[in-house]
């Protein structure tokens, strides 16, 4: 890793008008540099650059980030990619870290690894196309599965002679250490001898982010049944497995051009698509997806369609990689192929136009599948139907954005014949459960200061569990600027008569009701706020500024910079010291936030009624009324405390 200190002095040493006028024109309008936005097509510039802040921001689309978000962004690149290309441009030396002499070795270990693989996909292709074996048995393979021998070329392919030993004695006698063929599980070693790990098979080399060759999938071409049909590389120092997709490194850019990717299982299902024209295809490689595998789509497009042959039983069981793509806040839809077939052979039978079509008409939203799946089992017991409601509730649980969840959640009462409601709740529930499951009791309700300190603390009336899923964001949004900008503030005492900060009292009273910030950007920052609790105020508005996450620094730069206007600016600008305002006006905003909760669900509840008096539906219209003056009972408490805090 980089260390701390050599991110700050490129940080610090990066002159955004530099960085971002390599890329753009850049003109001078005041204090800062206006353009038209490089991230999307625009006649008037909108695009802003902040010299003295080192920040720029598009009003237009709404990017926004610093010198490093930037070139990550405009040249898809890794954090660490970005730092290491500003890092080259002013001329700062990148050590990741004071390397020891272990260190030291292992990162030469590592080249060395990545070395050998590169020599070892050389070798396999060059036995594919030049000797005899390669080309009447592997080449002839490739051919006779459709592929064209420019795609044979583009994605390597190769073979590895059916000799125990051909590849691993060429190898040594070319000058490879043993111990890197091993490393990389190229060669197995056996009483000091060296054996072929792949030997008489075709190879489909696996590529890192950047193009670098790391690992290799090896198919028989035996029909020995004692024989796995398919040979990964083990996991090693430059192959993890659950980080890597097969085909991102061809998929990326269309991946980018589409905002969209597909993902498919095999090899062969990526080459085959690649080579009938769509090309923002990849594949988890047969395993189980990953969060890792899940991130590294997420970098490119926030839409996946997942492609499926009619193999039922193995549908189920990839189900939860659906669940981990919704968690993960993508836009998840599934296309099934026709019965017998699969990515891979449906593109070698159809043309690029063909297959594009079939895409766009067969995919469907992952509710409406999965309902349908799990149906053929349920039938008419009732027993399965409530299994079966539960499970897609729980996978509409898992969606982090709540306008998404709540769209989800009237599809799933409509398919299913259940209550709206009802389903809600039990989304809401599991949401709730999976948020707290293993905290402390996060109850920490502060007392007055000395009476010389002022300020009086506010423990309002919790709200009933009824009230979910409502949506404040310019509330949430005044929360985040009190954590961000004054959350190391002292505010109250807590019950062990120890200081509660801003941010404590702010997040405590938010667990006091188990409210959940709806944002999903804004809620990343509150959940990471309390383990940055431990740095220096500046520090922490520091690492969201340059967090390596573009959405959180986005938002982070917006809530912090100096057009953002809260609603009681006017209590922020009284003359009385920042401290007492502060005790007066952070109470003051979680009554509001509380307070616009409640006034929504009020609305939503009064709409709910007057539904159910046209129905005549007396019963669902008793519970309605209830809850109506359970909460205009809570909403007469936050109105006198309001009106109490802004005298």
């Amino acid at each position: 890793m980089i260390d701390r200190a050599t991110i700050d002095k490129i940080i610090d040493a990066s002159d955004i008008t530099e960085v971002i006028g390599d890329f753009v024109s850049l003109k001078k309008r005041g204090v800062n540099y206006l353009a038209c936005c490089p991230f999307h097509n625009e006649k008037t510039p909108s695009f802003s650059v902040s010299a003295a802040k080192g920040i720029y921001k598009c009003f237009g689309c709404g990017k926004a980030g610093n010198a490093v978000s930037f070139v990550m962004e405009h040249e898809h690149l890794t954090y660490v990619e970005a730092l290491k290309y500003l890092g080259k441009k002013y001329g700062i030396e990148i050590k990741e870290k004071e390397l020891t002499a272990e260190e030291i070795q292992a990162g030469t270990k590592r080249e060395s690894l990545m070395i050998v693989s590169a020599y070892a996909q050389d070798y396999f292709s060059k036995t594919l196309w030049e000797h005899p074996d390669g080309k009447n048995i592997a080449l002839s393979y490739f051919r006779e599965r459709g592929f064209s021998d420019k795609t044979i070329k583009k994605f390597q392919l190769g073979y590895c002679l059916d000799s125990r030993s051909a590849f691993s004695n060429t190898a040594i006698k070319d000058g490879y250490k043993k111990e890197y063929l091993v490393g990389v599980g190229l060669s197995i070693e056996r009483e000091e001898d060296l054996f072929d790990r792949f030997y008489g098979r075709v190879l489909f080399p696996i590529h890192s982010i950047s193009g670098r060759v790391i690992a290799f999938g090896a198919r028989t071409l035996k029909q020995d049944k004692n024989i796995a049909k398919y040979l990964n590389s083990p996991e090693s120092e430059i192959y993890i497995k659950s980080n890597v997709l097969y085909g991102i490194y061809f998929a990326k850019q269309a991946i980018v051009r589409s905002q969209k990717c597909y993902l498919v299982e095999g090899y062969t299902d990526v080459i085959s698509m690649h080579q009938a024209g769509v090309e923002n295809v990849v594949a988890s490689s047969g395993t189980s997806l990953t969060t890792e595998q899940i991130r590294l789509i997420k970098r490119f497009a926030p839409n996946v369609t997942v492609l499926y042959d009619s193999d039922a039983a193995g549908i189920k069981a990839s189900l939860r990689g659906i669940d981990m793509l919704l968690e993960e806040g993508l836009n998840v839809k599934v296309a099934l192929f026709p019965e017998g077939d699969d990515p891979d052979s449906f593109a070698r039978k159809h043309s690029a136009s063909e297959l594009e079509a079939f895409l766009a008409d067969a995919e469907e939203d992952f509710i409406s599948f999965k309902t349908k799946l799990l149906a053929k089992e349920a039938q008419n017991d009732p027993i399965q139907r409530a299994n079966l409601i539960s499970d897609v509730v729980r996978s509409i649980s898992m969606i982090p954005d709540t306008i998404t969840r709540t769209v989800y959640v009237k599809e799933c009462s409509r398919l299913m014949e259940m209550e709206e409601e009802l389903l809600s709740g039990e989304v809401a529930k599991l949401r709730k459960k999976r948020l707290y499951e293993g905290t402390k009791d996060p109850r920490a309700y502060p007392t007055p200061l000395s009476p010389e300190d002022g300020g009086e603390p506010l423990t309002t009336t919790p709200l009933p569990s009824f009230v979910s899923n409502i949506y404040s964001e310019a509330s949430e949004k005044e929360l985040l600027h009190f954590i961000l900008k004054y959350g190391d503030r002292p505010l109250f005492l807590d019950a062990e008569n120890n200081k509660l900060s801003v941010a404590e009292y702010i997040i405590a009273e938010l667990r006091n009701d188990e409210l959940e910030l709806q944002n999903l950007q804004y809620r990343k920052i509150f959940d990471e706020y309390a383990q940055v609790l431990q740095l220096p105020a500046e520090d922490r508005s520091k690492h969201f500024i340059n967090h390596p996450d573009q959405g959180i620094m986005d938002v982070a730069i917006n809530v912090l910079s100096d057009n953002y206007q809260i609603s009681i600016k006017k209590y922020i600008e009284s003359e009385e010291p920042e401290d007492t305002k502060l005790r007066r006006v952070v109470p003051y905003t979680i009554a509001a936030y509380k307070s616009n909760i409640t006034k929504q669900a009020s609305v939503a509840l009064s709409e709910q009624l007057n539904e159910a008096q046209k129905r005549n539906d007396s019963e669902q219209m008793s519970l309605l009324v209830e809850r109506l003056r359970t909460l205009q009972a809570i909403r007469n408490t936050f109105a006198k405390d309001l009106c109490r805090l802004t005298t």
